[in-house]
């Protein structure tokens, strides 16, 4: 079993996303042996369909001081494209961001790794920022839905 201290510093979507394999009856042999997720079997059970892992939190943008610098994918940066840094989606996974505040939404590619931000759950580049309405206010209430598993190739 996850500790007390695992449970409060997972994501919410993995915890929603764990919960919803074992409602399913996921093999308990996707846990590790310490009781914590494990994320390459999520990301097999998303891609597959099985899961469908939604989050909610704080989400901002990032944009000009990061523009064509290397991401943790290893691909640059370009703040013109529809990507989003989240700490723990595979890389490639495509995800539906909706503004809570206006209900404007767009499609983004996972690419790099953050927040490292307090208590944010995302990080948009500026063009996803755009069109959600949200560059002046920069961090703004948002729902973010996996709507396709990361592509084979990317998960190498």
């Amino acid at each position: 079993m996850a500790s007390d201290d695992t449970l409060r510093t997972a994501p919410r979507f993995a915890v929603l996303a764990v919960a919803a394999v074992l409602m399913l009856g996921f093999p308990a042999s996707h846990s590790r042996a310490d009781g914590a997720p494990d994320v390459a079997a999520l990301a097999t059970a998303i891609e597959r369909g099985l899961v469908t892992a939604v989050q909610e939190g704080l989400v901002s943008w990032y944009g000009a001081a990061f523009h064509n610098r290397p991401t943790a994918s290893g691909e640059l940066f370009d703040s013109t494209g529809m990507t989003m840094a989240h700490p723990t989606l595979p890389f490639g996974t495509r995800v539906k961001v909706t503004n809570v505040r206006n209900g404007r939404s767009v499609v983004v590619r996972v690419n790099d790794r953050g927040p490292f931000v307090g208590q944010r759950i995302a990080d948009l580049s500026r063009a996803a920022a755009e069109q959600l309405g949200m560059v002046k206010r920069g961090v703004v209430k948002a729902r973010i839905e996996v709507v396709e598993g990361t592509p084979s190739d990317a998960a190498r």
